[in-house]
């Protein structure tokens, strides 16, 4: 899918686009504005700096398949099938091709490389920072944004390949945590890595979290409430990042130190949850971080938009929708299955998230899920305050709170909740992977999830690639983002 902005801003990518597994990087950018001369101002490095962010709203990415897409898919949340196929199941075929449908084992491919893609600008702009930055640029907070934000990228990208090509259930299966599934790129250049095990990644993952944070501190106090700071929640702040350690914390069982990330945004970000989604239903007001997509409701029509035929759009038809949003009895007050959150007719649901966008905004992490994470760090009523706070926000009645007694009526709680509240954004299917919940979805029985359903296989490319034990680039393993200027001989072949 075409986006027209990219046209506008293609000096502003360090690192040209890719054909092949070897294209992920290039030694000199393919750009109108040469590396050694583009960061030789501080605008070279804004402009490499507001590249990535731009990448990363490819369709291959955060601008489709990891945010309504492909997740969204095997999540089973809409009843629109491609052409080619009459089984939702089908999307489950990670190990060959399929002509027309889902073609998921070709998605996958096309994810996997798209995310090293940013990860490599991200580590071009990190390794030109320490060349000079303390040169080009005289303010040390600018320094420390421009760093901080490109660690905190090369962590949240990490973090989905985790996900997607990580163990299922790490936190509850101390063997998951072993499986080697990614490599942690720390260089900008084409030397072949090691897959890692996932204990290793994690720990990887927070620690470029946690210099991040540590690096944009001087906006601890910065609310992001108001006009002033709006721009801000287009980016990593100091609260999306400290926002995304809750999630990672969570995802690897420690509960303690995810709590404490978690209230730490919910107290001091400055956002408040809304009780009303009535043209807005994105809800941007709650979006710590997420992505700008320039002329979004265009780029987005051919899956969302008003007017064409619903059934030819990512709809859920109603029996579905109905199941999905638990839409009877009490549960019928929720706003987020009003007509403020869907068009509707006499069979079909579309989604009004990438509909009515004024602000254009792709959601990466939304003040809900800190909620979320603290309920699932604690037991009892403690618990039950914080998922309460969001249903009761969305119009749900005190009466039918949740009670929170055990930690499978937590679990139960928040997968009603992830399921509601995260609609079309890409992150219901992470939580039953993290949760290790197989089986018949509620609102999809006919499709049976298994672990294999949840563990997506190396790209053919990677597998050919042959990868070894242990890194032939010692760099690599302890470097940071702060290497010298060189490059390696060995170089990913093509395919």
């Amino acid at each position: 899918m075409k986006k027209t902005f990219y046209i506008l801003v293609a000096a502003l990518i360090t690192v040209a686009s890719f054909t092949s597994c070897s294209d992920w990087l290039d030694e000199v950018p393919k750009t109108d504005v040469p590396a050694k001369e583009l960061f030789e101002t501080e605008n070279g490095f804004m402009s490499s700096l507001a590249g990535l962010y731009i990448t990363m709203t490819d369709e291959t990415t955060y601008g489709k398949n990891l945010s309504f897409g492909l997740v969204e898919q095997l999540a089973q949340l809409y009843d629109k099938l491609p052409e080619g196929t009459t089984n939702p199941a089908d999307v489950y075929i990670y190990d060959r091709e399929t002509s027309g449908a889902f073609n998921t084992k070709g998605v996958l491919a096309n994810l996997w490389l798209g995310q090293y893609h940013v990860i490599a600008n991200a580590n071009n702009l990190l390794r030109w920072l320490d060349l000079n930055g303390d040169v080009v640029i005289t303010n040390e907070n600018t320094r420390k944004m421009i760093r901080g934000e490109a660690l905190a990228i090369r962590a949240y990208l990490h973090f989905d390949l985790l996900r997607g090509w990580g163990p299922m259930n790490y936190a509850g299966n101390t063997k998951a945590q072993s499986m080697k599934c990614i490599p942690y790129r720390t260089v900008a250049d084409k030397s072949k890595q090691p897959l890692l095990p996932a204990k290793e990644v994690v720990e990887k993952i927070i620690k470029d979290l946690e210099d991040a944070k540590n690096l944009l501190s001087y906006e601890k106090e910065t609310s992001l409430d108001g006009n002033q700071n709006r721009d801000r929640r287009f980016r990593f702040n100091y609260h999306a990042i400290n926002a995304t350690l809750a999630r990672v914390y969570n995802y690897a069982g420690d509960k303690e130190n995810a709590r404490k990330c978690a209230l730490d945004v919910i107290d001091n970000c400055g956002l408040s949850l809304m009780n009303g989604n009535d043209g807005d239903p994105i809800l941007f007001d709650e979006v710590l971080c997420g992505l700008s997509m320039h002329e979004l409701k265009e780029n987005l029509s051919e899956y969302f938009s008003d007017g064409d035929k619903i059934e030819l759009k990512y709809y859920v038809t109603l029996s579905t929708a109905s199941t999905l949003f638990e839409t009877k009895g009490t549960e019928s007050e929720d706003m987020r299955a009003k007509s403020t959150a869907f068009i509707k007719d006499n069979e079909h649901w579309l989604s009004k998230k990438y509909i009515e966008n004024d602000n254009q905004v792709i959601p990466l992490i939304r003040l809900p899920e800190m909620y979320y994470i603290a309920c699932e760090s604690l037991e009892g009523e403690e618990a039950a305050v914080y998922v309460n706070s969001v249903r009761n926000k969305r119009g749900l009645s005190i009466s039918n709170n949740k009670k929170c007694e055990s930690r499978e009526a937590i679990i139960t709680a928040l997968n009603e909740e992830y399921r509601k509240e995260f609609y079309a954004e890409g992150q219901y299917f992470w939580f039953l992977k993290t949760h290790g919940l197989v089986g018949n979805l509620k609102h999809k029985e006919s499709v049976t999830l298994t672990e294999e359903s949840f563990i997506f296989p190396l790209p053919d490319a990677e597998k050919e690639y042959g990868w070894v034990e242990t890194s032939n680039n010692a760099e690599n393993e302890n470097n940071n983002g702060s290497e010298s200027e060189g490059s390696t001989e060995e170089a990913t072949p093509e395919v």
